[in-house]
């Protein structure tokens, strides 16, 4: 397979359907004809399946929290029903971490499989609202032909019945991705009470819509091929070794018609623009390897099926290398790096499961009181003063108490606390003492466990302050 890999937008012939906008002149609109076959019978089946996740989730609660909830404004998130709080800022920016590295790793690997198959964007445009534009407006030539033709009542009607549709699901997206933000009982509290009472969730819900609306009955494919960075930024992530959608050129060339009793044609490639038609962003695949494609597999499909009809072999565009696209001389493909980024993606997938299943019940912060030093009591004996900050991280209301670690020191609480209500936090004084005899170094650590239900749930380290007693 020999072939140059083109600029960053392809250039289709105006009689051979549609094209990206380009610099200086009026977008072109595109009409995407249905794609069918067995990658897209694939796709449906991931898209649907993560849709019914995406649906779903917001209902779901374990142990009284939603199973994903990211509430940024009040700061708490709750990922598979624990809850998490900015005192779990690490666990948060190492799940960022594992899902940057998730994309970057199957992005270097696969290409931009991720755009074309479980990107919400795609998912929600192609299975959706293209769907619904099919069944109320026909095919992409009867579109054309509807948007081309006069302003007729049949026309008005279908074009009202779509927005209509349009705005009803949009305003479905809006108050589901608010759900994930604030929680579905907040949502729920928001649509039910009168408007004055939750207006900035009113007017939250309203925008929402309108920008759902606007990219999918307006942008649609610019936020796959101008809007989004992950597209361009793929570019840098690819190799040789990388995996995407590709035209076989050397087996394709010469493209032209086949008319009856021809046996000398020189390509497979019967040139009908098939793979051009059903092209969500508008791209030629042939014209080689392009970042506007998503990687959808709707050209692989109909091209398949071209292949059938003429008695060809499948796959004159398939998935290839980089390598084999461009012909490297020397090119050996090697599946050892694609093992390796697997790897790395289940070791760091796995520490992320980790810190979530295992972090402690009970959170605090312990320091010394601001300010103060040790003391020395009536008896002798030497305190200092401590306060310490506990969250109940636990989805249930939790009963807890503070202990010392070492038999030599005496724990006495100032404002005793003994149970913390689900997700509540407080705050507590309490004094350390110990006799100056038991003192080695003017700073000893010592350690403070937080224990429930008899079990230590957490343990904290402090100093000890006080000149030494025992200098041997």
């Amino acid at each position: 397979m020999s072939y140059k890999v083109s600029e960053m937008e392809a250039v289709v012939n105006s009689n051979e359907g549609p094209i990206l906008p380009s610099k200086g002149k009026k977008r072109k609109w595109i009409y995407a004809k249905k794609p069918s076959g067995k990658l897209y019978n694939y796709r449906q089946w991931v898209g649907y399946s993560l849709l019914l996740f995406l649906f779903v989730a917001p209902f779901i609660k374990l142990n009284g929290n939603p199973f994903l909830m990211f509430n940024i404004v009040e700061r708490k998130f709750s990922i598979f029903g624990n809850m998490f709080f900015p005192q779990d800022l690490h666990i948060f920016v190492f799940g960022m971490l594992v899902v940057m590295v998730g994309i970057v790793l199957f992005t270097a690997v696969f290409g931009r499989v991720w755009c074309g198959w479980t990107c919400p964007q795609t998912i929600f445009m192609e299975l959706i609202f293209r769907r619904i534009e099919y069944i109320i407006e026909g095919d992409w030539t009867q579109q054309k032909k509807l948007n081309e033709g006069p302003n007729t009542d049949s026309r008005a009607w279908k074009k009202l019945l779509k927005h209509s549709i349009f705005l009803i699901i949009s305003c479905l997206i809006s108050n589901l991705f608010l759900a994930y933000i604030i929680g579905i009982d907040a949502l729920i509290e928001i649509i039910t009470d009168p408007i004055e009472q939750h207006l900035v969730g009113f007017i939250s819900i309203a925008v929402f819509t309108l920008v759902f609306y606007t990219v999918f009955a307006h942008v649609r494919e610019i936020v796959c091929t101008t809007i989004c960075p992950y597209g361009r930024f793929q570019g840098v992530l690819l190799d040789d070794q990388s995996f995407t959608v590709a035209y076989n050129s050397e087996r394709g060339e010469p493209r032209g018609k086949i008319t009856k009793g021809d046996e000398n044609k020189g390509g497979d490639c019967v040139d009908c623009g098939l793979c051009v038609h059903v092209c969500p962003t508008g791209i030629d695949i042939r014209n080689g390897v392009q970042l506007e494609c998503i990687n959808c597999t709707a050209c692989i499909d109909v091209c398949d099926t071209v292949m059938h009809k003429i008695g060809k072999p499948v796959r004159l565009i398939g998935f290839y290398s980089l390598g084999e696209v461009e012909n490297k001389p020397g090119f050996k493909q090697s599946y050892s790096r694609h093992i390796l980024y697997s790897v790395v993606l289940v070791v760091l997938t796995s520490v992320f499961l980790f810190f979530i299943f295992n972090r402690a019940a009970i959170d605090g912060s312990l320091l010394r009181a601001t300010g103060s030093t040790y003391q020395t009591m009536a008896d002798g004996r030497i305190s200092n003063l401590y306060t310490i900050e506990v969250i109940n991280k636990s989805g249930h209301q939790i009963p807890f108490s503070l202990e010392t670690t070492d038999p030599n020191y005496e724990l006495k609480v100032v404002n005793q606390i003994d149970s913390l209500v689900k997700d509540g936090a407080a705050k507590m004084s309490f004094f350390l003492i110990t006799d100056k005899k038991n003192i080695i170094t003017y700073k000893t650590i010592t350690s403070i466990v937080i224990k429930s239900e008899g079990k230590e749930v957490n343990k904290l380290e402090t100093t000890f302050i006080c000149p030494p007693g025992n200098k041997n």
